[in-house]
């Protein structure tokens, strides 16, 4: 009877080291979940940190890009201002000279005969002496 009580208490002994070693995987399991559950939330915080940070630069890149866009557009519309206001100077001078030709010319013709006014006046004058 002796050994059938040893070999209860070995079965016995054995189902408890099972027990024991079951939950021992059973902890190192949930631990392993853990670990690998907080790795991905690590991983995906990174992810969105690094989608943050491309955004930015994306932005700060279109930013320039829209500031130099409107830089040269300002200057673009000065140099068109610039060359209006160089054309129009040069329009006006154009007319002055043409005045002052024209006013040049009327008292050469004056002076020199070919105005009708000054042919009368000579002539009147020159009746009026004989």
């Amino acid at each position: 009877m002796k050994r059938g009580n040893n070999v209860g208490n070995a079965i016995r002994t054995t189902a408890a080291a099972v027990v024991e070693v079951d939950v021992d995987v059973v902890a190192v399991l949930v631990v392993v979940v853990v670990v690998v559950v907080v790795g991905v939330v690590v991983v995906v915080i990174d992810v969105v940190a690094v989608i943050v940070v491309v955004v930015e630069v994306v932005e700060v890149v279109a930013l320039t890009v829209s500031v130099a866009i409107v830089v040269a557009i300002e200057v673009a519309v000065v140099a068109v201002v610039a060359v209006v206001a160089v054309v129009a100077a040069v329009a006006a001078a154009v007319v002055v000279v043409a005045v002052v030709v024209s006013a040049v010319g009327v008292v050469v013709a004056a002076v020199v005969g070919g105005g009708g006014v000054v042919d009368a006046v000579v002539i009147k004058v020159v009746v009026l002496q004989k």
